[in-house]
């Protein structure tokens, strides 16, 4: 259990169940969408037990209870060997989802791992969560007979809900990644304009999933986006007391309907 939980267990569960479900949708069907899954996950688990290695000396430092390289319950070796066996798993399952959506994962994973590697500390640190995001429709059409590409708006939601993931995911450790000198584009913002971006960018995501697939966006994806509207009002509109967690857990809940709405145009994807 530690060292799955290494592993970024929630984030990589989390992606893996995105990109199963829109290959649901998209018509991959459900051997072809668990194989697809299957190499989504080998994918996430190896950018997140490489994240924790290259962190686990700055996490020691940092005090870092809840990592389990940090404190000792998993050790490096054992990491690096579920890490490189996740990385040698990724490439033949990614490619047996066909050469094009197989090449198109493993750029997308190398994304990941750049982030771990050294781009996390720079301004362009949203860069591979745009892009490992942005291609994950890709992934799924390519998967599926004659090979196409996802409409525009499937990417461009893609990138922008990369963007959020990673504002997101910075935002409880901001000081700590400071101190060490992480100095990514959410450390370089602060928490507030970080959370405030990440409404900007979702609100735009959930009107570009609404309005640019052609055919209407039914009764579900208007409550879908009423439901993100009302959120993200929630969280930016009311004066929060300075301490309080309400804007990241109202964005958070805004960020899970965007989703659902980009899986619920999955059947437009092709």
């Amino acid at each position: 259990m530690a060292l799955l939980k290494a592993a970024h267990a929630g984030p990589s569960f989390a992606v893996t169940g995105i990109g199963t479900a829109l290959a649901l949708q998209a018509g991959r069907g459900l051997p072809g969408s668990v194989l697809l899954g299957a190499a989504l996950l080998s994918g996430q688990l190896a950018i997140g037990w490489t994240n924790d290695l290259v962190d686990r000396e700055r996490d020691v430092a940092a005090g870092r209870t809840d990592k389990p390289l940090a404190t000792g319950a998993v050790p490096v070796r054992a990491a690096r060997v579920a890490a490189t066996v996740a990385l040698a798993a990724c490439v033949p399952l990614s490619m047996a989802n066909g050469w094009r959506s197989g090449v198109t994962h493993l750029v997308a994973v190398a994304g990941g791992l750049a982030y771990d590697l050294g781009v996390k500390r720079t301004r362009w640190s949203f860069l591979p969560f745009a892009l490992s995001f942005g291609l994950l429709p890709s992934v799924v059409t390519l998967s599926l007979p004659g090979h196409p590409w996802p409409p525009w708006w499937a990417t461009a939601a893609g990138a922008l809900l990369g963007v959020v993931a990673h504002l997101a995911n910075a935002l409880p450790d901001l000081d700590d990644d400071r101190a060490a000198g992480v100095l990514g584009l959410p450390q370089r913002l602060g928490a507030g304009r970080s959370r405030a971006l990440a409404g900007v960018l979702l609100g735009v995501a959930a009107g570009l999933l609404a309005l640019a697939p052609p055919g209407p966006v039914g009764g579900l994806g208007l409550a879908l986006l009423a439901v993100t509207a009302g959120l993200l009002a929630a969280a930016f509109a009311v004066r929060w007391p300075p301490a309080s967690r309400a804007p990241f857990a109202l964005t958070t809940a805004a960020a899970v309907t965007v989703v659902a709405l980009l899986i619920g145009r999955g059947t437009g994807l092709a």
